[in-house]
């Protein structure tokens, strides 16, 4: 089972997997597909975007449960995100994993 759930189109999954991991609404508008990208793991990746603003400080990270230690048979729960920022493009580049730059890219040709 991946992201999307039962019956979910891609722009409900997104608007969801933004709340929960986020904590807030999806900045209202229309979502704008950037594409699917596979990465390294084989995981395939869609992505969408939407013009809006966001207060990084009003971000309250959603949580995933993940047995920890490693077979010790504990489940734990772990924030979905670490933090958010607002970074130019230069600075955002290095900062995303390497399977997901493609998306910059195309977030940036859209924009031109």
């Amino acid at each position: 089972k991946g992201l999307v759930e039962d019956g979910e189109d891609g722009p409900a999954a997104a608007r969801r997997e933004f709340a929960e991991e986020l904590g807030l609404p999806v900045p209202e508008g229309e979502l704008f597909e950037l594409g699917e990208v596979k990465q390294r793991s084989g995981k395939i990746v869609t992505l969408w975007a939407v013009e809006g603003d966001l207060d990084e400080t009003a971000v309250t990270p959603g949580t995933f449960e993940m047995e920890w230690p490693p077979r010790s048979g504990q489940l734990r729960p772990f924030p979905e995100i670490d933090r958010a920022r607002w970074f130019p493009v230069p600075a955002a580049r290095p900062k995303l994993a390497v399977g997901q730059r493609p998306f910059l890219d195309r977030l940036l040709a859209a924009l031109r």
